[in-house]
């Protein structure tokens, strides 16, 4: 295939890479930015896709955000490869800011007022959950008796007050991120423009050029016979 890596990576280099890619942070975000304003589609559908993105990126659904995101890109007629790019908003260095503080904010909504949980213990809480869902599924073809009583303390005391907790932040964060793309992306896709005019302009002159130069030697050639 074409786009096939020539060195294969390995699972660690895979795993290494989803914390922290190859050239950094900094350069996988000026990537996914060059992404998204070379889209081709009107700027505000475009800045309504890393709306939905961005949003969805404060909500639980660990696993389903690119989903989610499409879904609602497509709901508010936004760009569907944009919202997807635009989760990245949710990367290793902005999770715990943005799970503590959306588990807190819910807490806080729903009166259960707690301190704030450390990253770790929510990345494991939804860890051994995914693990006790799968653990249920299997139970109903084995015959073994399911077992739902962690995964309602996990639903009350964790999923409910994040996702309740990371819609006000979510709302916020992404219609920030949208009025501040969108006339970026304006700005980019009119200098694209411009510049592809230039470029066209600059071959017809080129050709014009050559054509006249052609006919300069024929008108030469004739008068000299």
């Amino acid at each position: 295939m074409v786009f096939r890596r020539r060195n294969k990576r390995s699972w660690p280099e895979r795993l290494k890479a989803l914390v922290y890619p190859q050239g950094g942070w900094l350069r996988a975000g000026q990537y996914v930015w060059h992404r998204l304003s070379r889209l081709p589609d009107p700027p505000h559908r475009i800045a309504r896709g890393i709306f939905a993105g961005v949003f969805i990126s404060f909500t639980p659904l660990f696993g389903l955000h690119f989903f989610a995101s499409a879904l609602l890109a497509f709901l508010i007629r936004g760009n569907i490869i944009a919202s997807i790019f635009a989760t990245f908003f949710g990367n290793p260095i902005t999770f715990p800011i943005i799970a503590v503080s959306s588990v807190q904010l819910g807490h806080m909504i729903l009166g259960t007022g707690v301190d704030a949980v450390p990253a770790r213990l929510i990345l494991s809480a939804f860890a051994s959950a995914g693990g006790e869902i799968w653990s249920n599924i299997f139970a109903t073809f084995t015959g073994d008796p399911a077992q739902w009583g962690q995964l309602r303390h996990f639903y009350y005391g964790l999923f409910k007050p994040y996702l309740i907790g990371g819609l006000l932040p979510g709302l916020v964060a992404g219609t920030i991120c949208y009025y501040v793309s969108l006339p970026v992306i304006l700005g980019y896709q009119k200098m694209r423009q411009k510049r592809r005019r230039e470029r066209a302009e600059n071959l017809r002159e080129r050709a014009a050029a050559r054509l006249r130069a052609r006919h300069s030697v024929d008108d030469g050639a004739s008068g000299g016979n």
